[in-house]
């Protein structure tokens, strides 16, 4: 069922998706009164929304893709407003905490745990929106979102890597069948950085530039990061450095646990000569749970984003059981699930087979897809 563009425009059809406010108060509650309060973060961004999604159920309601960009002003409103709430969130709560002598040192820890989901669950996610827009204006504030969590290569490993070669042994962030998320994360944080300055030195290569020119947007990256790092330095000495790295710890670790549950065992069929086949909606894992959609802007609706990348979230489709693998639940319960490998495997690992069977009925080997390494025909 798609829905009409009229009446899109109302601030009240956007509201859902400005509910990922709710966290700035509740990491100010968590600094000023401490104890059971610095849970709510957690609870708020983990519990909540995994139980609204099992009262709420499922969305396959469409937008209509043709909706003209000044209907969705109220949708796009929350993400250019999110980069500078999280700033003076973040730094104050920095500021603060390492004055608070109520706080002992495990609130802390689980305060700033609190600090990176938002920072990595909702901060990330707007960025990975704002990031794939055509104005230079929300590209910026995608890298000033993605500094604070000190992962500004991000930007160019998912659009110059990820989008190429998702589902090929070229994407790192694409998890392997059977690879456990330490595995993985280990792997991404090796592998990734690299990746994206190889990719962004084959960009400028091509327009006739060094790798060490002006434009390379790693400078960028490293002047906004530098920053942050600064800043936090400024406000509160080493345990403001600490802060901040704790939280950017949690962010990039929520970040790259949504890139496993993603794409976990989904490959591109081999087409020889080292080639694969185009992207399809079959190769990324999709869910409607509607809670967590508004949590995530439509983030589970993931292969019409890799259909068409710059779509606006509340535009993006569902795909349904017939076009795309569906998991069972939302991000947060999936990735709970995945720091748990025996009961991830016991999850998905059918589901991945059953994929096979279905797409892929043709191949008999799936080692190659699982090493990387594919032979060609003689």
């Amino acid at each position: 069922m798609t829905l009409p563009s009229a009446g899109f425009s109302s601030f009240g059809k956007a509201a859902p998706f400005w509910l990922s406010l709710g966290m700035v108060p509740l990491v100010v509650s968590g600094a000023l009164f401490g104890g059971w309060t610095v849970i709510l973060v957690p609870v708020y961004g983990y519990v909540l929304f995994s139980v609204l999604d099992s009262l709420l159920g499922l969305n396959a309601t469409d937008a209509d893709p043709d909706t003209p960009e000044d209907d969705l002003f109220w949708y796009r409103a929350i993400t250019l407003a999110w980069a500078p709430i999280q700033f003076v969130t973040l730094f104050w709560v920095i500021w603060y905490t390492a004055r608070a002598e109520h706080l002992g040192t495990l609130e802390t820890i689980i305060l700033f745990f609190g600090v990176g989901t938002m920072t990595g669950a909702i901060g990330i996610v707007y960025a990975h929106e704002l990031m794939h827009q055509r104005s230079r204006q929300e590209r910026w504030l995608a890298d000033i979102l993605l500094a604070m969590a000190l992962y500004g290569h991000f930007r160019s490993e998912h659009l110059l890597v990820h989008h190429t070669a998702v589902g090929t042994p070229s994407d790192a962030v694409t998890a392997r069948y059977n690879e456990s998320f330490p595995h993985f994360f280990r792997r991404v944080l090796r592998q990734c950085p690299r990746s994206a300055w190889t990719a962004e030195t084959a960009r400028l290569k091509k327009r006739g530039r060094d790798p060490l020119d002006p434009r390379n947007p790693f400078y960028r990256y490293a002047a906004l990061q530098a920053a942050m790092l600064l800043l936090a330095v400024l406000l509160s000495g080493w345990t403001g450095l600490l802060l901040l790295l704790w939280q950017a710890l949690v962010a990039i670790w929520l970040l790259e646990l949504t890139n496993y549950v993603e794409h976990y065992g989904l490959t591109r069929k081999y087409l020889g000569n080292g080639r694969f086949e185009h992207v399809k909606p079959h190769h990324s894992w999709n869910t409607s749970f509607k809670a967590t959609n508004w949590l995530l802007i439509n983030l589970q609706r993931h292969s019409d984003h890799h259909a068409r990348p710059d779509r606006p979230y509340p535009l993006l489709q569902a795909h349904g059981p017939d076009q795309a693998p569906q998991l069972p639940h939302g991000y947060p319960l999936m990735g709970l699930m995945a720091m748990i490998p025996p009961l991830w495997r016991r999850k998905m690992n059918p589901r991945v087979r059953k994929w096979h069977a279905m797409y892929y009925p043709e191949i008999t080997d799936w080692q190659p897809y699982r090493t990387g390494r594919h032979e060609e025909p003689a």
